[in-house]
Formats: C-alpha cells, sequence, structure tokens
C-alpha cells in the first residue's frame, strides 16, 4: 500500500483509526503489552487488554495514556507506531497523521504527541483539538450569532469548547470521563473492568424517568460461579452521580466567565459518554440549557455508512478527517450544495467526508 493519510482519535480508553479509502479500520482499547525486562511491544489493543491482570510476572499491560494525554511518551510512541503498522502494513511512503488531543493540552505535551507520531513513521502530523474536531464532526453552525457549546465526552477528560459568532471563546478540561465511570460500577459491584464497561454501554442510564423499575442486569459468573443478577436502577444509582458531578464543573465553568448569555444556539454533546440514555435530559437539567446529540451529518450519498457513522462517538474522528483535510492545504467546495447542512467555512463537508472514505479526499 503507498502512501495512507491517517486521522487518528487518541483516546484514553479508545483508540479510533481512520484510513483513507477505507474508513473506520481500527476501534480498540489504547492498551499495551509490554515485556518488563527486554522493552519489546507484545501487543496492543484488543488483545493487549485481555492481558491485563493475565499477565506472567515480566508481562506488564498498561494504558500509557492518562486523562487524555501521554504519560508514558516511549510507550505511547510504540504503540501509536504498532496501530500504524497494523492498519498500513508495509509503505513505501509515510502517511500524513492527524491526531485529536485534548483542548487543555500544554506545548510539552503537543510536542510529546508530534514527535510520537514522526518516530511512528508519519512524514507529517497535524494536531488538532478534540472538541473543535467534534464540534466540525457534528456540523455545528458556528456562525450563527446564537454561540453554542461543545462538550465532548471522552473516557479520560470531558472537554468543553463555546463558538461565538464563528471563533473558539472559551476552552476547558476536566480530568473525568466514561473511564471513571466504569471504574465507579466495577468497584461498587465487584466485577471486572471489562464486565462494568459492558454494563455501561449495553444498560447504562442516567435519568430516572427513561428507565423501569424492573429492569435487570445480568453479569456473567467468575470462576465458577453463578451468573449474578443487577438491577439497572442500581447501575443508573452509579452512573448519574459521576456524570452529575462532569455536568456541575462544567456549569462551574460557565458562571464563572459569565458564558451562559453567549449559548443561545445550546449544549452539543459528542464523544462516547454522550451515548448513555438520559445524558441529554441531565446535561440540560444541571446546566439549564438546551442539550443535544452531536452527530455527523447524514446524507444518502454515505448510503451504507451512514448509520455506522452517526453516533456521537464518532463525531470527533469525522472532525478529525475533515479538518485534517483542511490543514493540508484542501479548499472545502461548494458544489452540490444541496447536500450541505452545515456551516460556510466546511461546505460539503459530507460529500468531503464520502470521497475521502473512497480515497479521493487528500
Amino acid at each position: 500500500m503507498f502512501g495512507n493519510d491517517i486521522a487518528m482519535d487518541l483516546g484514553t480508553a479508545t483508540i479510533l483509526i481512520f484510513v483513507k479509502g477505507k474508513g473506520i479500520v481500527l476501534n480498540e482499547p489504547s492498551v499495551v503489552a509490554q515485556n518488563r525486562e527486554t522493552g519489546k511491544i507484545e501487543s496492543v489493543g484488543t488483545e493487549a487488554q485481555r492481558m491485563i491482570g493475565r499477565t506472567p510476572g515480566n508481562i506488564v499491560a498498561t494504558r500509557p495514556l492518562r486523562d487524555g494525554v501521554i504519560s508514558d511518551y516511549e510507550v505511547t510512541q510504540k504503540m501509536i507506531k504498532e496501530f500504524i503498522r497494523k492498519v498500513c502494513g508495509f509503505s513505501l511512503v509515510k502517511p500524513r497523521l492527524a491526531v485529536c488531543v485534548p483542548s487543555g493540552i500544554t506545548e510539552v505535551e503537543e510536542r510529546a504527541v508530534l514527535d510520537a507520531g514522526i518516530q511512528a513513521g508519519a512524514r507529517q502530523v497535524y494536531i488538532i483539538e478534540e472538541p473543535i474536531a467534534a464540534a466540525i464532526g457534528a456540523g455545528i453552525d458556528i456562525w450563527k450569532p446564537n454561540g453554542n457549546m461543545v462538550i465532548d465526552m471522552g473516557g479520560g477528560t470531558t472537554d468543553t469548547l463555546v463558538y461565538v459568532n464563528g471563533s473558539p471563546f472559551s476552552y476547558h478540561s476536566i480530568p473525568a470521563g466514561g473511564t471513571q465511570v466504569t471504574s465507579d460500577i466495577s468497584i461498587l459491584k465487584n466485577i471486572s473492568m471489562d464486565n462494568a464497561e459492558k454494563i455501561k454501554i449495553d444498560a447504562g442510564c442516567c435519568w430516572e424517568q427513561l428507565m423501569e423499575s424492573d429492569e435487570f442486569v445480568i453479569v456473567p459468573g467468575v470462576g465458577g460461579r453463578p451468573p449474578v443478577s443487577i438491577p439497572r436502577m442500581h447501575i443508573m444509582g452509579i452512573i448519574k452521580p459521576r456524570l452529575e458531578e462532569i455536568f456541575k464543573m462544567v456549569r462551574q465553568h460557565i458562571d464563572s466567565l459569565n458564558l451562559s448569555r453567549n449559548l443561545g444556539g445550546g449544549v452539543v454533546l459528542t464523544g462516547g459518554g454522550a451515548q448513555l440514555t438520559g445524558v441529554t435530559e441531565l446535561a440540560g437539567h444541571i446546566l439549564g440549557l438546551p442539550a443535544r446529540l452531536g452527530s455527523p451529518i447524514p446524507c444518502r450519498e454515505l448510503e451504507g455508512l451512514v448509520e455506522d457513522y452517526r453516533t456521537p462517538s464518532y463525531a470527533t474522528a469525522v472532525g478529525l478527517v475533515l479538518e485534517g483535510a483542511k490543514r493540508s492545504g484542501i479548499e472545502v467546495s461548494e458544489e452540490n450544495p444541496e447536500i450541505y447542512t452545515g456551516d460556510k467555512n466546511n461546505k460539503n463537508i459530507v460529500k468531503k467526508f464520502t470521497e475521502w472514505l473512497t480515497g479521493e479526499f487528500f
């Protein structure tokens, strides 16, 4: 394969990768299994996650990103290199790489991401802040006079960005997200992180009015023990307090800068955490603002891919692709305006996204 362009949503919990002409090719945990004695990477992603808690003494499985940023530079560099090799194989031409980072990243941390990408084999690396990518991917009309807030609910961080009259007005990053929710379930219900994550995804809810009191969740037994039945209302009682804490911190940020008067367009929720049932109701209640989910813009030109990409968790990755192309010098066309429903700075983003998926974007 010659010269691939890659978009990588580098999350604390999950790595999501797009490859030009193929679309989403990888969605795996950001976990690395490394030989403690030799430093050799034994595995990454899903395979490495399976090794957590089950590895021999000389193999350690870790997450080299904490709170959305690099905590172990060398391991992260090796992980990025392994993922690039995994999705691209051998290439005579080094790929260009667009990477998402939290809005609160420091210059030192940004340099670490850039260096990791270059050392991993990319010829160019573009750094794009997650809430900016999320806003673009969700098709927010940032040029309307009413301001908008994007809340990107990731695994390690919850990032916010306020747009007013087309310009970024305020960034804020909260060091809490979906990983903490999973950990809460795991600890309070004494189950594995894998089972806690599955319960969160399959049965997670944070708004009582959307639940039935007699719903139950079945947790598989471990070590020969029988499965355990847990009331879904108990799971909600674990998830809701953590999300309330996060949204209250967002509210404090809004109040501290008197942003409410600039948010006539309300709040748009993106990221994996935005897929929890009742999250828009809870956010609207605490923030006192209308809240909605931010999903990539639908269009008939995406054909069978529409539903696959129309979830809040893909908004950041889609925006990453679009902004990466823009920074690569691609002019956004105004052709076929009938399929455009976003803002004037991102004309035809669906058309461009479709072209990218078919290999003609960069």
